[in-house]
């Protein structure tokens, strides 16, 4: 699954509990024109972290449980695009994070997905539920799998600024809370330079 985050907006988030709202309010939750993207922040912003990730790989969970995450397979990536329609994507986006079975493990069951979903306010539902349940998102995990391949990913989570790839793994630039918030300093001064 890949995802985009507008550069300011992450630390505006904040992270203080799994599934919790930003306390600056909601953000905008939209599915790109690519059709594979989903863009949590400002469509406006001066930068976009683009963030390819897996709900399963524990690399990815050691990044969401990091500070840099303070500034997904097929049905969990399904799930998460249900939360999407429902304008719950980022409050979902990190509770299958926090409750991740091991990686060779199949924990992520519509049962279990359904049971997560119940940790965000407002998100479970006949539609949700349904979506879940059907797999009603499958075109989307195709895609995403097919976007993941055609850009070379090598492996998740890959962070790619302003399309240019920066880090991938467990990478101190953007895993700790300094190096994330470098990262997107240095950006923002290489902007201005520019302008």
């Amino acid at each position: 699954m890949s995802g985009a985050a507008a550069c300011g907006d992450a630390a505006e988030a904040g992270k203080d509990e799994p599934g919790a709202r930003p306390a600056a309010g909601p953000l905008t939750e939209t599915l790109d024109a690519d059709g594979t993207t989903i863009h949590v922040g400002r469509k406006l912003a001066a930068g976009t972290m683009h963030v390819y990730e897996d709900p399963r790989c524990p690399v990815c969970k050691e990044f969401e449980d990091s500070g840099g995450a303070r500034v997904l397979p097929k049905r969990a990536v399904n799930a998460l695009r249900a939360a999407l329609e429902e304008g719950h994507f980022a409050a979902y986006h990190d509770v299958p994070y926090a409750h991740q079975p091991e990686e060779s493990v199949d924990g992520f069951t519509t049962e279990r997905l359904l049971a997560l979903a119940s940790k965000v306010d407002g998100l479970r539902g006949p539609a949700f539920d349904k979506a879940v349940r059907a797999m009603r998102y499958a075109d989307f995990v195709a895609a995403s799998e097919a976007a993941y391949e055609r850009d070379g990913i090598q492996g998740t989570p890959s962070f790619f600024l302003d399309d240019t790839l920066i880090a991938s793994g467990t990478n101190d630039m953007v895993t700790t809370e300094t190096g994330m918030t470098l990262t997107l300093v240095t950006r923002g001064q290489e902007q201005l330079k520019q302008s």
